[in-house]
């Protein structure tokens, strides 16, 4: 007796792209190798996904989504101190980015050309997402009274314009350079002082 094929879920068609892509790359992957590397017909995968363009979508918001989680974790742990926090969020922001540059260099560029073609959609939403996040830790600053911003989404929007460099795919490049850490550290206290309630 055969043994049952696993059905076909979008989870699955996500995964098994995301190995399609990393083996062919943006420009040569395509809806019939995924199919295939499935054991479906194309037809299936668009049962799920309706274009092409849907699923690079999907596969970029699947990428992007494992950072915006982890990240959530850090901002609801209670009792932290704001600073600590915030520090601790950007830290892991900027550890996550190069986990993803460095450890798998190939899907790395895959991705920098799929945020590239979402922009204004996936990557937009992504970082809505995490300004979200750092709003919600500013504001708890806020509360506890160990930040001064008069708007907390203004505020967490110009922190993460300021950290752009050790967290915008662009600067890859930049992230393994001797001195990075350090630039990093720097930044952050300075944002820190920025932001800390003055007595």
């Amino acid at each position: 007796m055969s043994p049952t094929p696993q059905p076909l879920t979008a989870e699955r068609i996500l995964e098994t792209t995301e190995e399609v892509l990393r083996r062919h790359g943006p420009a040569k992957a395509t809806v019939v190798d995924v199919a295939r590397a499935l054991g479906v017909s194309h037809g299936s995968v668009y049962r799920h996904f309706r274009t092409k363009a849907a699923l690079r979508e999907a596969v970029t918001k699947r990428w992007l989504d494992r950072t915006t989680l982890l990240l959530a974790d850090i901002v609801a742990e209670p009792g932290t101190d704001p600073a600590a926090r915030l520090r601790a969020w950007l830290t892991a922001l900027f550890a996550a980015k190069r986990r993803k540059a460095f450890d798998d260099p190939e899907l790395f560029a895959t991705y920098t050309v799929l945020t590239t073609e979402t922009a204004e959609t996936v990557v937009g939403e992504h970082i809505a997402e995490l300004t979200g996040q750092l709003t919600e830790i500013v504001r708890a600053g806020v509360a506890a009274g160990a930040f001064a911003a008069e708007d907390p989404a203004t505020a967490a929007g110009a922190v993460f314009r300021a950290t752009d460099r050790f967290h915008d795919p662009h600067y890859a490049g930049e992230w393994e350079k001797p001195g990075a850490e350090s630039d990093f550290r720097a930044v952050v206290d300075l944002l820190l002082r920025g932001l800390r309630a003055r007595d």
